[in-house]
């Protein structure tokens, strides 16, 4: 049955005194403030910055091990510590964990030739000497994110002495599962014409292309259930900071981003075993530490099954998979992440510390 006229007419009325509060709403938002979890900067490299995250345990109740989180290039890493309700690396801390974590910063003009190389062999592999260096201690943990999380298994699979344990985090593996749209997307682009054209990649460009993989969801239907969140000042200021988190994309380093996209997206050498950096090898059949895999179970961006290929490829026999059920973005900000991510982490790397 149809509305009646006077009942459409409420309902404009109704979106109309909604939408022009909301400008009030919004002046009263003040600063977003995001990151909240008190850190210091241990070490600086050109634009990378190496936190660590002060302990929200005993001493003695720390994790013997520390762990290094690397997070991908192209957002910014502190979706992992968003807000206080909403922090991974917040739930780490209070599971004893002695956190670091990689800020790639904001790339310009003078690292347009910066490659997998640098960031490999160069800046993680600095990071990682500078912990053990600092513990007295020949190896660590890792927890790689996305694309740190395809880095992180390059890094462990070139320097295995170095990794304990290694975590990866919805992180792509083999990137021609049937079910993978960006990676189909990929394997169509002229990054050679885009990088000798452009330098860097623009972030504002990967950012709408991520976007409108989900164009209604994520462009569209969010800004009209906004004006419900109106009301709660609460509500409104956790959006801007999502909001905030999306819009604020670095640039990239054109060459790191075009053997990116032609060694892992096009040719998929991961998998296919034919991968070198820094004129090595790199084998997934080296990576022989335990190896803890959590995906989601509807990532639109890292399919289940890009990431769960990882098993018939790594070297070690201590493999395990946790399935978080929940999309790419959720695993780091969901109510059920926060209660469930940080302790099935923590109580797998103490089983092996």
């Amino acid at each position: 049955m149809f509305p009646r006229p006077d009942q459409i007419m409420q309902e404009v009325m109704d979106f109309n005194a909604k939408l022009a509060n909301s400008f009030s709403s919004l002046s009263k938002v003040g600063d977003v403030d995001v990151g909240i979890s008190p850190k210091e900067t241990v070490y600086q490299e050109d634009k990378l910055a190496l936190y660590r995250y002060r302990p929200l345990v005993e001493k003695k109740d720390i994790h013997r091990t520390p762990v290094l989180v690397v997070y991908a290039l192209v957002n910014r890493p502190y979706m992992t510590d968003l807000q206080s309700d909403r922090s991974m690396v917040k739930g780490l801390l209070e599971q004893g964990m002695d956190v670091y974590l990689i800020d790639w910063g904001y790339p310009d003009r003078g690292d347009r030739y910066l490659d997998l190389e640098d960031y490999i062999d160069g800046y993680i592999h600095n990071c990682v000497e500078h912990i053990l260096k600092a513990h007295k201690i020949p190896s660590l943990n890792i927890l790689g994110i996305c694309q740190g999380g395809t880095f992180s298994l390059c890094y462990s699979a070139l320097h295995p002495e170095k990794v304990k344990n290694l975590i990866t985090m919805v992180t792509p593996v083999d990137f021609h599962t049937e079910d993978n749209l960006l990676s189909k997307w990929a394997r169509r682009l002229d990054v050679d014409a885009m990088v000798d054209a452009m330098g860097n990649i623009p972030g504002d460009l990967l950012n709408w292309s991520f976007l409108s993989m989900k164009p209604f969801q994520l462009t569209g239907q969010k800004y009209v259930g906004l004006l419900d969140l109106m009301d709660d000042p609460k509500k409104l200021k956790n959006f801007m900071r999502m909001e905030k988190w999306i819009f604020d994309s670095p640039d990239q380093a054109g060459e790191a981003f075009r053997e990116f996209i032609k060694y892992f997206f096009q040719e998929n050498r991961l998998v296919h075993g034919d991968l070198t950096i820094a004129g090595k090898p790199v084998k997934l059949s080296d990576v022989t530490m335990p190896v803890y895999n959590v995906y989601a179970t509807q990532d639109h961006l890292v399919p289940p099954a890009a990431s769960l290929a990882l098993e018939k490829h790594v070297g070690t026999k201590d493999y395990s998979t946790f399935d978080f059920r929940g999309g790419h973005i959720g695993i780091y900000v969901s109510g059920r992440a926060q209660k469930e991510i940080p302790p099935a982490i923590a109580n797998w790397v103490k089983e092996r510390d």
